[in-house]
Parts: structure tokens; sequence; C-alpha cells
């Protein structure tokens, strides 16, 4: 993909809201290249390319650490009134906000819209011993400390997911080992036996697992996921669901104009052929919520996280 979506270099036109058609978009993604962030951010911005529905190109700025709320933090701190300014959120950053307690929160930006869900996969490399779920659980049981499990930030769905699988193992949440990666930095580890495992979203790992890297061993959705030959928790007997949700929020004091404009642009992208192929091709899920009830949801699931945090005992 793309690092930079090129600008037209048409001079600058002035729509009845108020914006300007002929500037980039800058978007700030909280995460090293190559993880579920930084892939929803590009082929978001690429969609939007290939469909003709915003043509003037995009500028991306990787800032990864903390589930997302570097970036988060740098994002309010440097696009205050920028209606172009675009930051990728997700359930990870929902969670890392309240895990650091951080004094920046998604209670600072504009929220514009939920776009993708994701479900998890666990991987493991190709000579691993763990071939099922259950020998994965068989593992954590007999020992969680010897079984190093890469993932994303502390407190994101990953983690959560592995201490949901300890608390079904029987195996104490505090023992867990669990590695955290920012970016595509977890499929040289696992691929490279550095970690015995790893959990993230089954579309990162899907092509690790085509070449034989790594085998995926299962999936945290309610059904298999198209094109993987791994079998679903719940199939295995395992009662977890977990997935990992993926939206974009703009700046701080971002114009009533400039929001408008952008849930136009996403609604009308949303229906395109373009994005639907995008949807299929990366594995996502439609979970389109715009506006005002995106803004709702965010703030169910401010709640809804502290309880989980609490309850599987990342959060004390």
């Amino acid at each position: 993909m793309l690092r930079r979506l090129m600008t037209t270099g048409a001079l600058a036109l002035v729509l009845s809201t108020g914006m300007a058609t002929a500037e980039p978009a800058k978007v700030m993604i909280p995460a090293n290249p190559g993880g579920g962030w930084d892939g929803a951010g590009r082929h978001t911005m690429a969609a939007f390319a290939q469909s003709k529905i915003f043509t003037d190109g995009a500028s991306f700025t990787n800032k990864g650490g903390a589930a997302g709320t570097i970036g988060l933090a740098e994002f309010v701190r440097t696009s205050k009134g920028d209606d172009n300014a675009l930051l990728v959120t997700g359930v990870i950053m929902v969670g890392g906000v309240i895990t650091n307690q951080t004094p920046v929160s998604l209670k600072d930006t504009t929220p514009l819209l939920r776009l993708t869900n994701e479900y998890n996969a666990i991987a493991v490399p190709a000579n691993s011993p763990i071939k099922t779920p259950q020998d994965f659980i068989a593992a954590m049981k007999a020992d969680p400390g010897a079984l190093s499990v890469g993932g994303g930030s502390a407190g994101g769905a990953d983690h959560v997911m592995l201490a949901l699988l300890a608390k079904h193992a029987g195996a104490p949440v505090a023992k867990i080992n669990f590695v955290s990666f920012s970016g595509g930095e977890i499929l040289a580890a696992l691929g490279g036996g550095k970690i015995k495992a790893a959990i993230s979203g089954a579309s990162e790992f899907r092509q690790f697992a085509e070449t034989g890297r790594i085998r995926i061993i299962a999936v945290s959705g309610p059904t298999r996921v198209d094109g993987l030959n791994a079998p679903t928790l719940k199939e295995s007997g395992i009662p977890v669901e977990i997935g990992n949700w993926r939206g974009f929020v703009g700046a701080p004091g971002m114009s009533e104009a400039a929001k408008k404009t952008w849930l136009e642009r996403f609604a009308k992208l949303h229906q395109t052929p373009v994005w639907k192929e995008t949807l299929k091709t990366q594995g996502w899920e439609d979970a389109y919520l715009p506006g005002d009830q995106f803004a709702a949801f965010l703030k169910a699931e401010d709640a809804s996280w502290s309880s989980a945090l609490k309850e599987v005992g990342i959060l004390k």
C-alpha cells in the first residue's frame, strides 16, 4: 500500500460547507506500520481515492505505543481546529485510555464513525506442538508463564482475550505471559519463534499463514472466517468471543461543516463496490455506525471496557 496518496495539485476550491477541497487529509495512525490500525487508515483512504469520492490525497503519520494513546495525545495536541485531520481509532484505544489512565481521551476528539469490525485469531509458529485450541488451553493451564503470547498493547482486545482464555483454563490471570507489540513487529516475532503464540486480527495473520510461516489455530468470532481453515473458539468448547472494531475521529474543534462533509463522504464510500471489495479482501466485517450513534457507542464502550478489564483482573 502506498505510504502517501499524492494530491492532484488542483487549486483549492471552497464548498458551500466552507471546507477547502483541494487539501490532503492528515491521517494519524496510532501504531507502527504494518498492523491493523495502519491497514485501516491506508486501505480506507485508498478506497476513497479509487472510488473518486475524495481525491485530494492523504498524508500519514505513524506514532505507536501505549495502546494508541501516544498517537491520540499527539493528535489532540497538534490538530486542534484542523478540518482535514483524522485519527484512526478503535477498541484497543478505548482500553488503553482506561488502563493507562491517560489525561487525554477520545472525549477530546470529534467522533465521526465506527467503520469495521474484525475478529481475532490465535496463531503459532509453523513447527509449534500447539496444533489446536485445546492444546493452547492445556499449555496455559500447565504453566501460563511459560506460554509467551504476543499481542497489541496492554488492556486491548488481544490482552483481554488472553485473560479470558486463562480464566477458562483455570489459570491465574496475574501469571499470563502477555508480550506487547506495535504494528507488524508481532509477525516477525512469531515467525521467528521468539514467542510461542500470538493473538491479533485474523487479517494480519492471513498472509503469513498462507506462506506457511505460521499456523492459525482458532478465531474468536461467532462463525469461521472465509478462507481460513481454523475453528471458532466456541465450536472448540471455549466460550470466548471478542471483536476489534475500528473507525475514525476528527480533530478537536473540527467545524460542524467539516464533520458533516466527512460523514457524507464516508456514507458514500460505504455504498460503493470499491469499499465492499475492500471489506472482503481484508476480511473485515461491516460495522458502519456514524455520527451521534457513534458518539453514544463510545460512551457505552468506555463503561463496558472498564467493567471487562476489572472482571479479568487487568484493571484493579
